[in-house]
């Protein structure tokens, strides 16, 4: 378990050092959690092993309650230091960057790990990370409408073949809110309208923009916005890259195929995987959603993304070379593992 503790909190030490050191810390941080991952994922050690044992899932689950802890001391540290105005354009730039990658990249894995777990402080905690990167209808929406419609037209966070990015991001975000609050209401028809997930994290998100103004005033409400809104794009662009062009086939007429291993893209990166606590390991979690990241399995036989999830995500922000990348290897499952 040390490659997952050393993976997901070394880089949030490094932006704590620079947020309150600045100079050329803010560097460090954003090198971090860019090149830094991108040379030990190219190291010739093979994927982290999957772990049963109870030690490991114990430790594991130690590991998911201090890193929801040191969110919310790296967000409110990002928040203070990022409104200082004693650092010059770049620094900022380079700390903001840094910042936004880790919420999206550890602290987003981390939430979704939490809001599966079947204990109520574990998923209190998850919901309270993705109401504070104001973007808690994902609880909703991820566990009620993803899981559930995963590769097919229902589920808003199901890239489809040809579709760049950009096209995808605007439809994930407002579809997976609707979808979600849809969700949400036919589940509670008789419960009263107060107790209403999206009242809680429309509260909470107006809670943390307060709890921002009052660190920094204005300028505080704007980095707590800016971290989390590339947070927020760090996320969309895991669930585009982990769903590009997969489609569950049409049974009959309102019924698909259950969900198998092949409609979800994975990446065997190893250090990666350590920082994204597994995530990237995607065929496992949607086969077996109540499984934690230490059980998570990934074998060659599966759909694979030639790189690994961050350089991915990099490519993908460039649709005719994402497309370049992917169409050709959506083109090679037309033979799909169950029917070869």
């Amino acid at each position: 378990m040390i490659w997952y503790g050393l993976a997901t909190v070394l880089p949030a030490a490094l932006i704590a050092l620079a947020c309150v050191l600045q100079g050329m810390w803010c560097f460090a941080a954003l090198l971090g959690m860019t090149l830094y991952v991108v040379l030990m994922d190219s190291a010739p050690l093979a994927p982290l092993e999957k772990r049963d044992d109870e030690q490991s899932l114990r430790l594991g689950d130690c590991l998911t309650i201090c890193l929801g802890v040191v969110y919310f001391v790296v967000l409110g540290l990002a928040v203070w230091g990022l409104t200082q105005g004693t650092m010059g354009v770049w620094h900022v730039l380079a700390l903001g960057s840094a910042v936004g990658l880790w919420l999206g990249q550890v602290s987003n894995p981390n939430a979704h790990e939490l809001i599966h777990r079947s204990g109520r402080g574990y998923r209190a905690l998850g919901v309270a990370i993705y109401v504070s990167l104001l973007f808690g209808h994902h609880v909703s929406a991820h566990r009620l409408v993803h899981h559930v419609h995963v590769a097919t037209d229902k589920d808003p966070n199901s890239a489809k073949r040809g579709e760049g990015f950009y096209r995808f991001w605007f439809r994930a975000w407002w579809g997976s809110f609707v979808a979600g609050w849809r969700a949400e209401k036919a589940r509670r028809q008789k419960r009263p309208s107060w107790k209403h997930p999206y009242l809680i994290y429309s509260l909470g998100a107006g809670l943390c923009l307060l709890g921002a103004f009052g660190i920094s005033g204005g300028w505080g409400v704007v980095a707590l916005v800016a971290v989390t809104g590339h947070a927020q794009v760090q996320l969309l662009l895991a669930d585009y890259v982990q769903h590009y062009g997969l489609r569950r086939s049409l049974i009959k007429a309102g019924r698909y195929e259950p969900v198998k291993a092949y409609h979800s893209w994975n990446a065997p990166h190893w250090y990666s995987a350590a920082m994204m606590l597994n995530a990237p390991h995607h065929s496992d979690h949607h086969l077996f959603p109540d499984r934690k990241f230490p059980q998570l399995d990934v074998s060659p036989d599966l759909p694979m993304l030639p790189y690994s999830m961050p350089v991915m995500a990099v490519i993908a922000l460039c649709p005719p070379w994402w497309r370049h990348v992917m169409d050709c290897r959506l083109a090679d499952l037309t033979v799909r593992p169950s029917e070869s």
